[in-house]
């Protein structure tokens, strides 16, 4: 993954900030006596036990946890779960900040979500140590402009945003007004655009922008079993509790993630991997659980079901969740699709078996490889290329192209060797499923992919139902359209291409 794009800040100005202490939520970090006897100046490693935490699973070590991160983070020391240990973490308003590597081992964390003080408080924040950066005259940007005007430090992740411009003007039981014009990439100490992250939108004018460093030194978080203790709050309100991760240049390996407690009712969550303004990220041989799904009245009115996600990621770009899966059943629709994504840049599945890979508000790049997807299937808005190869999709479409977001790809889409298995035999499956009649202004024009290329494609329709008529390329993306004199208010640009190669049917 490393690129060009990857270049830091110099060693100096970045030890000098290593250095720097770290404000936490204010708790001293005052070294206590067992570690000065213990440790010495020979001291590597810092454990949860030096800081007071007990480990009994009993009393809530959540202070005693901060405090060991913050004095790591001050002395830039890693930090070790005790082996055997179970911490609780009860719903105090605070967060632990991680800016060392942190080995969880294999340590138990249980996750008290049924007294929360602040619920959109994540349990821990990955965190850079280097500080955002002010950058001034920048006023515009153009679509797939190469280069800014600006000398930096090293590589950094650029994220800008347009708020007098509205786009993904949702459609549907969830429609709103749209979110602000928003881009992310990155780019070297001379203001050069990385090609892989492209700037999609010209901006007239900016009304923020931030530029955060990207870390030379890449950051670590291995093992640990969370189990979250649900909430049961009749509200539609977003939880965290989660880790977030802020910083660019980390590696997520081992960790496992468990729930317990839902009940008739509870409050969705955002995300217990939230991964956000940051890139080249890597989750791997991690195990997470869907979460229940909840209903409540959506915008315009009727019952809609609450997305809630064990995996969120916003303007993040070059991530990857390798070798992952999930503890409840994939094809199991009690519980909401796994993964959701805004905003974000070049994002892969590879060796994956999860319910779902789910681009909301636009991706650019996209990868699925060597993966099981399961009920809720493949859910795309987006541009660039999206590739999916060695793969068993199981949703009602191969790919589905979000309605609610126009049914837009602004690129092409290729297949390779997969395998589609529609939910229950499926009713007419189609490969390329989506809806739009050309009557909406979603904030942009709308696309259907420039071309699709499928080369080696099995599609298991044995178990098709009465009247089926069998498995059709695209699905009927506007009903409305039965003759040349229907007028589309904003034109849907369809497919130019398609290349068929090796496409078998059961």
């Amino acid at each position: 993954m490393m690129s060009f794009i990857q270049t830091t800040c110099a060693g100096v100005f970045y030890a000098l900030l290593l250095l720097s202490p770290c404000a936490s939520f204010g708790q001293s970090t005052n070294i206590p006596t067992k570690l000065l006897k213990e440790q010495g100046k020979d001291a590597t490693v810092v454990r949860y036990s030096d800081f007071g935490a007990k480990g009994d699973g009993a009393v809530d070590d959540f202070a005693a946890l901060a405090k060991a991160h913050a004095y790591a983070n001050q002395n830039g020391l890693p930090v070790k779960a005790d082996d055997g240990a179970t911490y609780f973490i009860g719903g105090a308003n605070r967060t632990i900040i991680i800016q060392t590597n942190t080995d969880f081992g294999t340590a138990k964390f249980i996750v008290d979500d049924t007294k929360l003080e602040n619920v959109r408080a994540n349990v821990f924040d990955v965190r850079s140590v280097l500080k955002p950066i002010k950058l001034n005259g920048i006023k515009s940007l153009k679509q797939g402009q190469q280069k800014i005007d600006a000398e930096l430090p090293g590589a950094c992740v650029i994220t800008v945003t347009n708020s007098k411009v509205k786009r993904y003007i949702r459609r549907g039981n969830n429609q709103n007004k749209g979110s602000s014009q928003t881009d992310s990439f990155l780019v070297d100490k001379d203001g050069n655009v990385d090609p892989k992250t492209p700037i999609i939108w010209g901006f007239n004018q900016l009304t923020r922008i931030t530029v955060q460093p990207v870390d030379q030194k890449l950051l670590t978080i291995t093992g640990g079993k969370f189990t979250t203790i649900a909430n049961v709050l009749d509200s539609s309100t977003y939880h965290a509790r989660g880790i977030l991760i802020q910083r660019s240049n980390v590696v997520v390996d081992g960790v496992e993630h468990y729930i317990r407690g839902e009940g008739k009712q509870g409050a969705p969550y955002s995300g217990f991997i939230n991964i956000s303004r940051c890139a080249n990220v890597i989750v791997k041989n991690t195990v997470l659980t869907g979460h229940k799904t909840y209903r409540k009245i959506g915008s315009d009115g009727k019952s809609v079901s609450m997305g809630t996600y064990d995996i969120s990621l916003g303007s993040a770009l070059n991530v990857s969740f390798v070798n992952c899966s999930q503890t409840n059943d994939i094809m199991d629709s009690k519980y909401w699709g796994i993964m959701g994504s805004n905003f974000c840049k070049n994002l892969t599945f590879d060796g994956c078996k999860l319910s779902r890979f789910d681009a909301h508000q636009g991706v650019t790049n996209a990868i699925i490889r060597n993966s099981t997807i399961g009920y809720m299937g493949v859910r795309l808005t987006g541009t660039g290329t999206f590739l999916m190869e060695n793969t068993t999709v199981q949703g009602r479409h191969l790919i589905h192209l979000r309605e609610d977001y126009g049914s837009t790809w602004r690129g092409d889409i290729v297949i390779r060797n997969c395998r589609f298995s529609p939910r229950g035999g499926g009713s007419n499956p189609s490969i390329l499923g989506g809806s739009n009649d050309g009557q909406h202004d979603f904030g942009y024009t709308c696309f259907m992919p420039a071309s699709i290329s499928i080369d080696k494609l099995h599609i298991v329709d044995s178990k098709k139902t009465k009247g089926s008529k069998g498995p059709a390329l695209f699905a009927n993306f506007n009903p409305k359209l039965t003759s040349v004199s229907y007028k589309q208010k904003h034109p849907y640009v369809v497919t130019r291409e398609v290349k068929l190669k090796n496409v078998t049917t059961a």
